[in-house]
C-alpha cells in the first residue's frame, strides 16, 4: 500500500523528468542585458544609416558642413588673434615703465643704491640704471645734436632709473609712482600709461564685438542645421508616419536625425579646425615680416590643441541641439491621422 501524501508534501508525477538546475545569471539580469544590447544595436544602425544618407549626397553634405565651418572659424579665429594680441601686450610692462630722474648732484653710488632698494619692492619687476654719461650718449644718437651737446660746458642730463612694474594697472602704477617720489635723491617721476589704457579699451571692445558676433553666428547655425534636418524629415515623412503607425516611439523616430545633426556638426568642426590652421599659417608670414621691421620676433601661436577640441565639441553640441529643435517642432505635425 503506497504512502499517503499529505497536502503539505508535493507529489511527484509518474514519468516526469527531474527539474534541471539552471546555472547562470538570473532571468532579470539576462533581460536587462538583452535590452542594453538591443539599444546599442539600434543606435549603431541609426548612426550608420544617417552616415550613408549623407554620403549619398556628398556635395550637399559638404557645403552644409562648409557653411558650419565658416560660421565657426570666424569668431574662433578672431578670438585667437585677440589672444595673440594679449600675449603681445605682455610686453606692456616694458612700455609702461616709470622713469625716475635723480638729482643732478646724486652720485653713481647713490643711484645704484636706490636701484637695489627698488629691486626689493614687491611691485617692481626690474630696474635699469642709466648714468649721466649713458644718458648723454643716448640723447646724442637719437636727437642728432651730437656736436652741439659736445660744446656744452657740463652734462645737463641727470642720471635716471627705468622701473618696470609687475602689474600694469592704473591705480597700482600711480601708487608706486607716488611712493618713488618720496625716496631720497629723486627729482622727478614720469609715468605715461595713456596709450596702454587705450589699448586695453580697444581689446575690451574687441572682446564684446566677438561675443556679439558669436551669438549671431550660433543663431544662424541653428537655423541652417535645423532647416537642413527639416528637409530630411520632409523627405522621410511617409516612412516616419508608417513607423509611428506600427508603434514606433518618438525617441526611435528622433534618433537618426539627431545623429545626422551630430555628423553635420562634426564635419563642420573638422573643416573649421583645418581652415583655422591654414588661415593662421598664411597670415603668420605677413605678421613675421612686419615684426622683423620693428626688430621683434613675434609670431602667431596658431590653434592650441585644447581650443581645437573645444571647437569640435561645440560643433557637435550645436548640431545635436539644432537637430533636436527641428525634430521636436515637426514631430507633432507628422502624427498619423
Amino acid at each position: 500500500m503506497s504512502k499517503r501524501i499529505t497536502p503539505d508534501q508535493p507529489g511527484k508525477r509518474i514519468g516526469a523528468a527531474e527539474r534541471a538546475k539552471i546555472d547562470g545569471p538570473p532571468v532579470e539580469n539576462t533581460a536587462v542585458l538583452a535590452q542594453l544590447k538591443a539599444w546599442v544595436i539600434s543606435h549603431k544602425f541609426s548612426c550608420m544609416d544617417s552616415l550613408k544618407r549623407l554620403l549619398r549626397q556628398p556635395f550637399g553634405s559638404f557645403f552644409t558642413c562648409l557653411v558650419i565651418a565658416v560660421a565657426l572659424s570666424l569668431p574662433m579665429g578672431l578670438t585667437l588673434l585677440l589672444k595673440n594680441l594679449n600675449e603681445l601686450g605682455g610686453t606692456w610692462q616694458q612700455a609702461a615703465q616709470i622713469s625716475v630722474f635723480l638729482d643732478l648732484k646724486a652720485t653713481p653710488a647713490e643711484g645704484q643704491s636706490l636701484q637695489k632698494r627698488l629691486l626689493k619692492h614687491p611691485s617692481v619687476a626690474q630696474v635699469e640704471w642709466i648714468s649721466q654719461e649713458q644718458a648723454l650718449k643716448d640723447f646724442q644718437s637719437f636727437s642728432g645734436l651730437g656736436q652741439a651737446l659736445q660744446d656744452l660746458p657740463q652734462n645737463p642730463l641727470p642720471s635716471s632709473l627705468l622701473v618696470t612694474p609687475k602689474q600694469v594697472e592704473k591705480a597700482e602704477l600711480n601708487r608706486l609712482a607716488e611712493e618713488i617720489k618720496g625716496l631720497p635723491k629723486v627729482q622727478q617721476v614720469q609715468l605715461d600709461i595713456l596709450w596702454v589704457e587705450r589699448l586695453v579699451a580697444i581689446l575690451q571692445l574687441g572682446e564684446r564685438f566677438i561675443f556679439a558676433l558669436t551669438v549671431m553666428l550660433i543663431a544662424a547655425l541653428l537655423l541652417v542645421v535645423g532647416n537642413t534636418i527639416r528637409l530630411h524629415i520632409e523627405n522621410r515623412r511617409i516612412e516616419i508616419e508608417v513607423t509611428k503607425l506600427v508603434g514606433g516611439t518618438d525617441s526611435y523616430v528622433r534618433r537618426p536625425f539627431l545623429y545626422m545633426g551630430v555628423l553635420y556638426g562634426l564635419g563642420g568642426g573638422v573643416l573649421a579646425w583645418l581652415m583655422l590652421l591654414w588661415g593662421l599659417s598664411w597670415l603668420n608670414e605677413s605678421v613675421v615680416q612686419l615684426a622683423e621691421l620693428y626688430g621683434s620676433d613675434f609670431s602667431l601661436a596658431g590653434v592650441p590643441i585644447e581650443d581645437g577640441f573645444s571647437l569640435l565639441f561645440g560643433a557637435l553640441l550645436l548640431g545635436y541641439f539644432a537637430a533636436w529643435l527641428a525634430v521636436a517642432k515637426h514631430l507633432r505635425e507628422l502624427l498619423p491621422s
